[in-house]
């Protein structure tokens, strides 16, 4: 399968300041705040939605699409991304505009004051999906994940268009969109994907039921937190996959991403629901026990002595086959 990933290119910049933010407030100065802290220390990482699910498939031996927009400083992820199985071809490159970043402080107390840079991911609604499969010799899936949203709305009514399957997945856009904007990016998505919250939130905001959107939608895929994954088909009963025992649990950044990595993997090597559900489930394992969205390596023994050990000797001789 070909899939493209739509989603946010960006790098996140942490810094730790070593005291009390409120410490430093004078309650009747707020209205003049002017405050500088001196850090301890700068992690530079890698994320953003789209690189962070191509960057699993990768690592699974896939081939994915990343489609977004990155700015003139996009050189040095580029390179990162190629290395490690992620076709980069169909990245916009602004010319006047930084990649989009995250840069955060976060004191002792673990608050937090953090400011998003929009940057090029603004230039994301002017890539036009058909000169993307094109270049690749057509498209069979498009993830539409969390962007620009003018972008992820083009990239919804193209497909429909074009009749080109696709997973809508709004994750963190969700809190901005209103009922009318999910009504259509979800309405005829071969796949929708999204958190117990997120769920309960595009419900409320759509206006429809359950059972309304199951009948607009091929399959509803609703992660469990540590308790795995859920997926639904109207008129079948629901697949409902549990998470490998997990080593440690350092960062939850980047879980869910992880997850639709493996998931959309495993669709590619045709599987079957269960099954790619269960890969999903053991990437998303290993990238919550480590630090950073992108930095874990996938040894492919460990992965399936772990496979086989949290889903048994048959669903691990069917992905074996593949993984290898």
């Amino acid at each position: 399968m070909r899939i493209a990933v739509t989603g946010s290119i960006a790098t996140d910049h942490l810094m730790t300041f070593p005291g009390r933010f409120a410490d430093q407030l004078v309650a009747d100065q707020l209205h003049t705040v002017s405050l500088s802290f001196l850090v301890d220390n700068l992690d530079v990482r890698r994320g953003g939605v789209g690189p962070n699910i191509c960057f699993g498939m990768g690592q699974l031996g896939g081939n994915p699409i990343l489609v977004g927009a990155a700015g003139y400083d996009f050189d040095e992820y580029r390179a990162w991304l190629d290395r490690h199985g992620v076709d980069t071809g169909s990245v916009r490159i602004s010319e006047v505009l930084h990649t989009a970043r995250f840069v955060c402080t976060t004191d002792k107390d673990h608050n937090q004051i953090g400011s998003f840079y929009t940057g090029a991911m603004s230039e994301a609604r002017l890539i036009e999906l058909k000169a993307v499969a094109d270049r690749v010799g057509g498209l069979d899936l498009v993830l539409i994940g969390a962007d620009d949203p003018e972008a992820m709305l083009r990239h919804t009514e193209e497909c429909k268009a074009r009749e080109i399957p696709f997973a809508a997945d709004f994750s963190q856009q969700i809190a901005r969109m209103d009922g009318e904007e999910i009504r259509l990016l979800l309405d005829g998505a071969t796949y929708l994907f999204s958190n117990e919250y997120e769920k309960g939130l595009i419900e409320s905001k759509t206006g429809w039921t359950d059972e309304e959107i199951l009948s607009r939608v091929g399959h509803r895929v609703t992660t469990l937190g540590s308790r795995g994954v859920r997926i639904e088909r109207a008129g079948e009963p629901a697949i409902e996959v549990a998470c490998p025992e997990e080593e440690a649990k350092v960062d939850p950044t980047g879980v869910g991403d992880a997850f639709r990595a493996g998931f959309l993997t495993g669709l590619s090597w045709g599987v079957g629901l269960e099954r790619a559900a269960q890969v999903g489930c053991m990437l998303a394992t290993l990238v919550i026990e480590t630090l950073g969205t992108q930095e874990y390596t996938l040894r492919r023994a460990h992965f399936m002595d772990r496979f086989t050990k949290a889903y048994g000797e048959e669903a691990a001789t069917q992905v074996h086959a593949h993984l290898t």
